[in-house]
């Protein structure tokens, strides 16, 4: 009986390998399991990528819809999945090759049609028509239905009900709806192109069939300013006007999609610049060059929707502070269509270094804003160093604006700029001027500087008449450190006004000073900055959201139908 009970000396080992073995399993199995998930998702991405490459869709994928979202062609209701920035259309990823066939985008250009660019007939789409749209036909709200519902046209917009939708009305002639003096028609530019075939280039008489107020709009956006907000706003514009009026800066540089103007009527086009101070300045230099290019002609007039930090140019020509979606895009584009034109003035910055030997070109820039020396272009040149460094880490307006504040209040402390008078002279049309004990010079050419401050006029007691961006006049001021900046920001001081001049001249007579024009600092030695006026560049003014402007400093409108 003893041994009976006496174990097997095996019995122990198989126990423990059988231990190790699912030991092993509920280690390796997960591991397996992730990888082969792995596996498969960089397959569909291939897969989606490949369709994405030969579509004629903007397809993009979103991990989440922002609102109750139905399959085009499964009707299925998805929360992620993927959906064109052009037409609209939302579908789940398992249905994007069938959609991709079965559902036409939006057409750049038409066959050739004798009736004119005015006939085009509607392009619907069914289903996830806008929040709070109402059919066309009963009046009622769209959408209301949690299923796929209802149909939307891609070019004007219009909603209608399953049951409103009428044989007569799929063969309805598209007006383009509200912005329909803004969007390029498809058909517009299929005919431009066959006058082109046939060597004629009467644009008027095409473009008299669409009504004197058709002003197209070309959007020049910056997918890269604004916490990348640009390039969300891409996609908004390209749904609500024609795709080719839209385009991204990064990828298609200002100068050669503004040649568009050039296939349309004189004096007829305008330009929404989405971006920063610095944008809207790379926008102004292509249209010098269409003027250098004898296209005076085809000149735009420019407005702007802020993404950048400063944006002082946005706001003294009525375009606020900085964009961060609180409107919806179609207002903005209501803004545009009720805009004003008028002139800003555009000055030549010219930098000739000291030195007998000295065999470099003078650099040159063009100035829209400001010109400075001083404290606030040391806050721009260290902000711009650690952005060099890092972009990722200055995709926030607010967290860009407290870096300016950290550099403020350390050059508070340190004062590297101290003794300018001494360091510099300048004159004013010729004459110089005697300088107090100053820190930094300021030259003006708009009413706002340093993120909305108005700085010639002042505060108090002591406010001077308005500054104009129009008048050929620099407006020139001084500082006394970075704290007096914060002061005039916070409406407790008034800058030192030196004078008003046409020309601006300033000599670095020793060591290195911090100089910005337009936000773009660099370290500078010894040397003469001379500042002229250049052109004049033709924008616009929007007057229902002033700010601290006034209208007194706009153009009369009739002088913008003239350009130098």
């Amino acid at each position: 009986m003893e041994e009976e009970k006496r174990p097997e000396p095996y019995a122990g080992l198989i126990a423990d390998g059988h231990l190790l073995l699912w030991a092993l399993c509920s280690v390796l199995l997960p591991v397996f399991i992730t990888f082969w998930c792995s596996f498969q998702r960089s397959r569909r991405q291939l897969h989606r990528r490949d369709i994405f490459r030969k579509s004629k869709h903007g397809w993009r994928d979103t991990d989440l819809f922002s609102h109750p979202t139905y399959c085009c062609v499964c009707a299925q209701h998805i929360l992620q999945g993927t959906f064109c920035d052009c037409c609209g259309l939302r579908v789940d990823e398992g249905c994007l090759k069938k959609a991709d066939q079965r559902f036409q985008c939006k057409e750049i250009m038409l066959k050739y049609n004798s009736q004119g660019p005015d006939a085009m007939p509607h392009h619907w789409i069914r289903g996830n028509v806008p929040l709070c749209s109402y059919c066309g036909v009963c009046k009622q709200q769209c959408g209301s239905q949690p299923k796929l519902c209802d149909y939307r046209c891609i070019w004007c917009q219009k909603t209608i009900h399953d049951e409103c939708m009428k044989n007569s009305l799929k063969n309805e002639t598209c007006d383009f709806g509200e912005f329909r003096n803004l969007i390029i028609p498809p058909s517009y530019l299929t005919s431009i192109n066959q006058m082109r075939k046939d060597k004629k280039t009467d644009y008027a008489m095409l473009a008299s069939k669409l009504g004197k107020q058709w002003t197209p709009l070309i959007i020049l956006a910056n997918s890269r300013s604004g916490t990348n907000m640009g390039e969300g706003l891409l996609g908004e514009f390209r749904i609500l006007l024609n795709p080719v009026q839209v385009f991204d800066v990064t990828k298609t540089p200002p100068v050669k999609a503004l040649q568009l103007c050039a296939l349309l009527p004189h004096r007829s086009a305008r330009v929404l610049v989405c971006g920063g101070d610095g944008t809207v300045g790379w926008v102004l230099d292509a249209v010098d060059e269409m003027k250098m290019k004898g296209q005076e002609k085809y000149i735009p007039q420019v407005a702007v929707l802020p993404l950048g930090t400063g944006n002082d140019l946005s706001n003294t020509l009525g375009w606020g502070t900085g964009y961060a979606g609180e409107i919806p895009v179609a207002q903005v584009l209501r803004n545009v269509m009720e805009a004003d034109g008028i002139k800003l003035d555009r000055w030549k910055v010219q930098v000739t270094n000291k030195g007998y030997y000295n065999l470099r070109k003078p650099k040159e820039f063009t100035m829209n804003n400001y010109f400075s020396v001083g404290p606030d272009a040391l806050m721009a040149l260290n902000f711009h160093a650690h952005r060099e460094k890092a972009p990722s880490l200055f995709s926030s307006r607010i967290l860009n604006k407290a870096v300016y504040l950290f550099y403020g209040t350390k050059d508070c402390l340190v004062q590297e700029c101290k003794d300018l008078n001494k360091k510099v002279e300048l004159e004013l049309d010729g004459e110089r001027v005697e300088l107090p004990s100053l820190e930094g010079i300021i030259v003006l050419n708009i009413g706002c500087w340093g993120g909305g401050c108005r700085l010639w006029e002042g505060m108090g007691d002591e406010t001077y008449p308005l500054a104009r961006h129009d008048d050929g006049l620099l407006e020139v001021v001084g500082v006394y450190g970075s704290f007096h900046c914060a002061q005039i920001q916070v409406k407790l001081a008034n800058p030192f006004r030196i004078g008003q001049a046409h020309t601006v001249r300033l000599i670095l007579k020793c060591s290195m000073m911090p100089m910005q024009v337009d936000g773009e600092p660099w370290a500078q030695g010894p040397c003469t900055v001379t500042i002229t006026h250049k052109t004049h560049a033709l924008m616009l003014y929007f007057s229902g959201e002033q700010t601290d402007d006034d209208m007194s400093s706009t153009s009369d409108p009739e002088d913008t139908k003239e350009t130098e």
